[in-house]
């Protein structure tokens, strides 16, 4: 499989969203809560899928910081402080195909695990 290259990767102006065009002519648009759920940190995904863990509480999180990282990836920074996952351009595009059926398990773990996609509020 030949690796595409992003050709824009562009923060909405809301910061809810990540837009990223690639160069066989496809492009995605990655709300902030679906990326940081889906983040490839190993606080997130753990070191196995017995590790992953499902993370509630994201519907209102925002992407504060996009880093490069090599010519291979983009470092997210969500306004919660979650800044250690790194989203090479493959996952990136997982991400982006994969969007409907990775959001629908998501959706089923956290009703499965009795969590919310709503932030806590504190008193």
């Amino acid at each position: 499989m030949s690796t595409v290259w992003p050709t824009e990767i562009t923060l909405a102006k809301d910061k809810r969203a990540l837009r990223v065009a690639f160069d066989d002519g496809s492009s995605f648009e990655l709300p902030a809560e679906y990326l940081r759920v889906e983040s490839p940190s190993a606080e997130v995904q753990g070191h196995s899928p017995a590790e992953r863990k499902t993370v509630p509480g994201k519907r209102e999180v925002q992407i504060i910081g996009v880093e490069p990282v090599g010519n291979y990836a983009v470092r997210l920074q969500f306004d919660d402080m979650h800044q250690t996952g790194i989203y090479s351009w493959p996952y990136l595009r997982s991400l982006g195909e994969e969007r409907e059926a990775r959001w629908a398990a998501y959706l089923a773990e956290l009703e499965a695990k009795g969590l919310s996609r709503d932030p806590v509020r504190r008193r």
